[in-house]
């Protein structure tokens, strides 16, 4: 990836399960893309929160002699029906703090609850405040930060609810993860409409796009996701986070998105060409 003269240099990630089940192709896809961290979703098809603790401690093994980071664990906590009780949710959440013990992540991965078939997600407002308030008291006593991601359908796919969840919530230890396909793919312009009023609580970047008329995934800078402009204003407010490839350009299966690592690449290096556009380097 890029080595940029200026001084702005964000570190680069991405999700190693959407090149392969297999960490160690993962490893070598990223670092040939010249990233030196991962965003763990799933080790040999196993979820992060199904994974063993002799699992855990396996892949944390295969990384550091691969000479990985962990830039997040990319949980499904609240990626189910708001109505499920939250005590399952939160003992899953504690299986992904174990998961970033191990691999050394502060950063989890979370989404906002999804709602029955024909009900507002108004409806299902305040339950999502009880259950977001108790995934962060438990991040807060284990010293980790949620990220929300905007994900298509959830209760928070939108700016308004997003903001609504953060400020609602008012803990330290959440915070948001930016995706613009999963906002285009809901009908919203994201640097347009959104970003103005998120990126004071905007910590992590998650790179995709896609495309307002058929919500098709495409790499960065072939949608609508109006990432140019956000990667040039993250640039100019002194963002110096991650930025997490998440291609989602081959298929998706039971545990998310993929690509294949000839499709990941092509995002990979349509990222950089976004970068060297804004004078951003990576690390």
């Amino acid at each position: 990836m890029t080595k940029s003269t200026t001084t702005t240099e964000w570190t680069l990630s991405g999700f190693g399960d959407e090149i392969s089940p297999d960490p160690v192709v993962q490893i070598a896809v990223l670092q040939a893309l010249g990233a030196r961290h991962i965003e763990v979703r799933s080790a040999w098809n196993i979820n992060i929160v199904d994974l063993s603790e002799a699992e855990l401690t396996r892949l944390d093994t295969i990384l550091r002699a691969g000479g990985m980071g962990v830039s997040a664990i990319a949980s499904p906590i609240g990626k189910v029906d708001v109505s499920e009780p939250i005590a399952v949710e939160v003992g899953r959440l504690k299986r992904a703090i174990r998961a970033a013990q191990v691999l050394g992540t502060r950063y989890i991965r979370i989404f906002s609850f999804y709602r029955a078939e024909g009900t507002t997600p108004e409806s299902i407002r305040d339950a999502v405040m009880v259950h977001m308030r108790a995934l962060a008291a438990e991040a807060e006593k284990s010293g980790v930060i949620l990220l929300h991601e905007n994900e298509k359908d959830i209760f928070g796919d939108i700016p308004d609810r997003v903001l609504d969840i953060v400020q609602s919530v008012n803990s330290p230890a959440l915070r948001l993860a930016w995706d613009a396909a999963n906002f285009v793919q809901v009908g919203v312009k994201p640097f347009t409409e959104g970003y103005a009023k998120l990126r004071p609580y905007l910590e992590y970047l998650q790179v995709k796009d896609a495309r307002m008329s058929d919500q098709q995934v495409t790499p960065a800078g072939e949608g609508d996701g109006e990432i140019q402009q956000t990667i040039n204003a993250l640039r100019d407010d002194g963002f110096d986070g991650f930025a997490s490839l998440e291609p989602h350009l081959a298929d998706t299966h039971q545990l998310g998105g993929f690509s294949g690592p000839v499709a990941f690449g092509v995002a990979g290096r349509a990222f950089d060409r976004m970068l060297l556009e804004a004078g951003v380097g990576t690390k």
